[in-house]
């Protein structure tokens, strides 16, 4: 898999594998590329350019939150599968997500105002409009990348590393994601297209299938040195044994990893990226949205989960809404939905 990383995305290059549908016919059509690649670099599904250079954005907090567990800094401040689920989130703002972030920083001898990532009102109404109608006004732990923050934070006090300006690139916070999103995507990231994400840290592009096969090592990662491969290990199994910190009420990535307990850990990112590790399978899974619609990488990984045979039939019977969601006017009344193309159809 090792290989550079190109800067220009062909024009056109991904087919339309999510259709919406309104009455008798196809009203939107969005256009994914998708790679499914095994841990050892081989591409076992593809549609698209998986040689892309993409932005993982959220969607590889996961691999960014490797140097909380390897370094030993979870252990040596307790944190627990909760607290490492949130390290990976990008929570709703829910009280549970703010209120973990602000005692995992405690324990650390920071606060809220240590992170740099800047404040914003929960996704969450009922937690917006509780903080509201109390007068509460948002903190940066209400960021909904305040976990992946504070895991930063964190290492850098177990390591003795400055905090302050822990987001620039230069930072060895950041030096340290970047040798670890190498190391784990096979490729070099040095002259690789950068910008900032929305949260503040420098944004690296790597190409698709590189990233889907950084999520197959993290699914299994045997072969990797002892400490990564269990590292790898707890990071994934803390984000499937608590997914309501991954994001929250009402989000994708908590209702699938819900819905089929314990058989993936999937992380959305904005502009279409969604990631997946399936460690059953040893597969990883990267997506993205030309037109960076979410709503389009959704149903594209339900769609590849059910192929793959990690979503069963009662699963699907049950859970339809992961699969081929309904859109629904104000009233209620259902006037479409969305379903994978005949192109993914497998």
């Amino acid at each position: 898999m090792d290989r550079e990383v190109r800067t220009e995305i062909p024009q056109g290059a991904s087919p339309v594998l999510v259709e919406v549908w309104r009455g008798q016919m196809v009203e939107s059509r969005h256009r994914l590329s998708i790679a499914v690649v095994d841990p050892h670099g081989g591409v076992v599904h593809a549609w698209g350019d998986i040689e892309q250079p993409i932005y993982g954005r959220s969607a590889i907090k996961p691999l960014l939150a490797i140097p909380l567990v390897e370094s030993g800094a979870a252990d040596r401040f307790g944190l627990s599968a909760a607290e490492i689920s949130l390290a990976t989130a990008s929570h709703n703002g829910e009280p549970r997500h703010v209120e973990g972030v602000i005692a995992w920083l405690q324990r650390a001898g920071l606060t809220p105002d240590d992170l740099e990532c800047g404040a914003h009102w929960p996704y969450h109404e009922p937690s917006l409009h509780a903080m509201v109608q109390a007068g509460i006004k948002p903190n940066r732990a209400h960021n909904n990348c305040s976990g992946k923050h504070a895991g930063f934070l964190t290492t850098a006090v177990h390591l003795g590393e400055p905090t302050k300006g822990y987001v620039q690139y230069e930072h060895a916070v950041q030096q340290r994601l970047l040798g670890i999103l190498e190391q784990m995507a096979a490729c070099e990231l040095g002259d690789a297209p950068r910008g900032i994400d929305g949260c503040g840290i420098p944004v690296i592009a790597m190409p698709l299938g590189n990233t889907a096969f950084a999520f197959a090592q993290m699914a299994d990662p045997h072969h990797l040195p002892p400490q990564r491969a269990l590292a790898c290990e707890r990071i994934l199994a803390a984000m499937m044994a608590e997914p309501f910190m991954v994001a929250g009420t009402g989000r994708y990535c908590t209702q699938l990893m819900q819905a089929i307990p314990g058989k993936a850990a999937v992380k959305t990112g904005a502009e279409g990226v969604y990631c997946a590790a399936v460690p059953s399978l040893g597969l990883g899974i990267c997506i993205k949205a030309e037109d960076g619609a979410g709503r389009a990488a959704e149903v594209a990984l339900g769609q590849v989960l059910r192929h793959l045979g990690i979503i069963t039939d009662d699963e699907a019977a049950k859970h339809p809404e992961l699969l081929t969601p309904e859109i629904r006017n104000w009233a209620g009344t259902l006037t479409g939905h969305l379903k994978p193309s005949a192109e993914l159809a497998f």
